[in-house]
């Protein structure tokens, strides 16, 4: 037994402290007392992506929270100049939600990775134990919808053991 059981089992006037029966539940608040720690960022080149950057940014600047802004370069379907083109969208991306987190006073650190976004996405909010992961989402055509079904967001959702916040843009 601990010393903390000890002390209540030896004390009469000690509340019961038992938490099998009890109904309340679990706090999410983090160690430091706040919602959240670590707010991924999941940055992108439209609407959706710059809108996911500013509420995910505000967000950690409400919970004082540190931002990861992660692009992912896609590297499913090319390679050569789109992805180069790609990379420097991306590092200018990352470098406006630095900036964004700087005028806030938010900690923000820049990520890159290359690969299949909804992985990427997935195994880094694992590795850097990220508390909430922010992800834009706009509006879809027809042809959009019947070219790709799945959007990252939904992938996200469906494969993330942390919460998803889902951005859309206001139209």
């Amino acid at each position: 037994m601990s010393a903390d059981t000890d002390a209540l089992e030896t004390d009469p006037d000690a509340a019961d402290v038992s938490t099998a029966d009890s109904a309340e539940p679990e706090s999410t608040e983090t160690a430091s007392g706040s919602l959240f720690e670590r707010v991924l960022v999941v940055t992108g080149d439209d609407e959706a992506g710059r809108a996911a950057v500013e509420s995910g940014i505000d967000l950690a600047a409400a919970h004082g929270a540190t931002v990861d802004a992660l692009y992912v370069v896609d590297t499913s379907e090319h390679w050569d100049m789109v992805v180069e083109r790609r990379e420097r969208t991306g590092e200018a991306l990352v470098e406006d939600a630095a900036a964004r987190g700087d005028a806030l006073g938010v900690d923000v650190e820049k990520w890159f990775r290359y690969g299949t976004p909804h992985r990427e996405v997935l195994d880094f909010a694992d590795a850097h134990d990220a508390d909430l992961i922010v992800v834009g989402f706009a509006r879809r055509t027809g042809l959009d919808r019947l070219v790709r079904p799945e959007t990252l967001p939904a992938r996200v959702q469906r494969g993330a053991s942390a919460p998803v916040m889902v951005v859309g843009t206001e139209d």
